[in-house]
């Protein structure tokens, strides 16, 4: 059974609220058959509004799989909508075991072997136009694979990166996610575009245009692109 098949048909669970979570981020036990999976489901009704994303921050965490499937890079878990959980409509994403005093910070400093992984998360956050990038939204699992999770901020029209992802700057972007991201400047995949409304379609098109032009990631000369806390 695939995972996507069991959050999408599994039996949810609460197990716990994840206190640190800015939005309600509820930990569950996803059931199907035989299979069990834990979750993180953040369910609609427990968004903090905000003045500069409109309500249905869930599909903006669908939207990132979507975009990290499309690319083949697997940055992001596995990452359904669910309209039956026990909060009502939402994301349902695997949980990534993982050891929790590992980051961003710590894995740069002491893990060179990632550095292509988180390299590649620079990118990917400039393409999704990431608003909340933090030191903790950047995990290494149980397996040594490195994921980007908490996505809900991406894909404004406006430019709004915000990220702790800068010790990439000023480097060359390769060639192999140059060619990866090429075609989104002309199209997005159908389901992307379901997710988001014409002018975020569009802005993302931009971004990757730009990219592609420049082919450099880019630098921060304000100093300020940076979300708080860091972790």
């Amino acid at each position: 059974m695939s995972e996507l098949v069991l959050l999408t048909e599994g039996r949810m669970e609460l197990l716990g609220l994840i206190r640190e979570s800015s939005n309600s981020a509820l930990l569950v036990e996803v059931t199907l058959e035989q299979e069990t999976v834990w979750g993180i489901y953040k369910p609609l009704e427990g968004e903090r509004p905000l003045i500069d994303f409109r309500p249905g921050l869930h599909r903006r965490e669908r939207a990132a799989y979507v975009l990290s499937e499309h690319l083949g890079w697997g940055l992001v878990p596995p990452t359904v909508l669910r309209q039956d959980g026990p909060c009502g409509p939402g994301s349902l994403q695997r949980f990534v075991e993982h050891d929790p005093l590992q980051h961003y910070f710590t894995l740069y400093d002491a893990a060179p072997d990632t550095h292509d992984a988180l390299r590649r998360i620079a990118l990917f956050d400039l393409v999704a136009n990431n608003a909340d990038r933090k030191g903790g939204h950047v995990l290494r699992g149980a397996d040594g694979r490195i994921w980007g999770i908490d996505h809900g901020l991406c894909f404004a029209a406006a430019f709004k990166l915000r990220t702790v992802v800068w010790d990439f700057s000023g480097e060359p972007v390769p060639e192999d996610l140059l060619r990866d991201i090429a075609p989104l400047a002309d199209d997005v995949p159908d389901e992307l575009a379901e997710l988001l409304d014409a002018t975020e379609v569009a802005a993302l098109r931009r971004r990757v245009r730009r990219l592609l032009d420049e082919a450099v990631l880019p630098v921060d000369v304000t100093g300020r692109r940076i979300p708080w806390p860091l972790l």
